[in-house]
């Protein structure tokens, strides 16, 4: 059987009468990036603290890397880094110090301390900023530190909570690149996204609702297995359009993507093209009607807001 770096069983946790993460079960494997996806205040983060020991579970039993939580936390903490939604680093400082202040966190011996501060300076392109003040740097810039910060001491298990929410697009793609890397050499990657170009990129994911977990697998797996027949819709008016088959009978969602429409039809329907090409004849709306390909966003979509995972 594959070793686990987590494993939680009927995880809950309550805020008063809040409950935030609703009996939570999770199975991830070593060297995979899992991936928590859904909208704010679905309990991504109250779900990440309790995995790392910053909160006590009101219910159920989590082990990570084989300690149990949170009686282990403290002995848990030497082995995974934490990279918060919002970068913890001191603006004041030269990246150079900060990292120096981590290693020293970590109880790093100066010498090995101070080589592996140089190698990842290397590793994330930050060399010529070793000297610049933190709050100087671009968003990207201050994300590649905060990597190297959290990964400073060789963690088995890396906790990202929204790490790319506020860089670029190639920043992003390039910080994915380096959780791959991470991979390679056997780290564990937990991260939290409502970004569905991330979501997609992990080994395997999680949608997460109101505290409760609704599907969980590969993200392909996902998209294919999806409670709803994609049907897309290039029609004259695709605002009269929109109108006419939002609220149909077997009509589960209509989104305009430019000029077409995407249609997310109930599974249960027979021939979905032909419900909505008969819906918008009713009408008189020209339009040409074709089965498309479930993507992730369809996969959150009926899992959130229509509250169905797969069958």
């Amino acid at each position: 059987m594959t070793e686990l770096a987590v494993a939680a069983r009927g995880v809950s946790r309550r805020f008063g009468e809040l409950l935030a993460v609703d009996d939570l079960d999770l199975s991830i494997e070593r060297a995979t990036i899992y991936g928590f996806l859904g909208p704010n205040g679905s309990g991504k983060t109250t779900a990440i603290r309790m995995l790392c020991g910053l909160l006590t579970p009101s219910a159920g039993s989590i082990e990570v890397l084989g300690y149990s939580m949170p009686g282990d936390a403290e002995s848990l903490r030497r082995h995974i880094g934490y990279m918060p939604q919002k970068n913890a680093l001191y603006a004041d400082m030269s990246v150079q110090e900060n990292l120096r202040f981590m290693a020293s966190i970590y109880s790093m011996g100066r010498r090995d301390g101070a080589a592996r501060i140089d190698e990842l300076l290397q590793r994330y392109d930050l060399e010529r900023y070793r000297r610049s003040q933190v709050g100087s740097l671009s968003g990207g810039e201050k994300q590649r530190v905060a990597l190297a910060a959290a990964t400073l001491h060789r963690p088995e298990l890396l906790f990202l909570d929204e790490p790319t929410s506020e860089v670029d697009p190639q920043s992003r793609r390039d910080f994915w690149a380096s959780l791959f890397e991470l991979i390679d050499g056997g780290t564990t990657v937990l991260v939290t996204t409502h970004f569905m170009d991330e979501a997609e990129r992990c080994h395997r994911l999680a949608v997460l609702h109101r505290g409760h977990k609704m599907v969980d697998g590969a993200p392909q797996q996902l998209m294919a297995d999806v409670p709803a027949a994609v049907v897309l819709v290039a029609a004259d008016d695709p605002r009269a359009a929109n109108r006419s088959l939002n609220g149909a009978a077997g009509v589960l969602s209509v989104a305009q993507i430019g000029v077409t429409l995407r249609v997310l039809v109930d599974r249960g329907v027979a021939d979905p093209v032909q419900l909505v090409q008969a819906q918008l004849a009713a009408q008189q709306l020209p339009a040409d009607c074709s089965l498309g390909h479930a993507n992730l966003e369809d996969v959150f979509v009926v899992a959130t807001r229509l509250g169905r995972g797969a069958p």
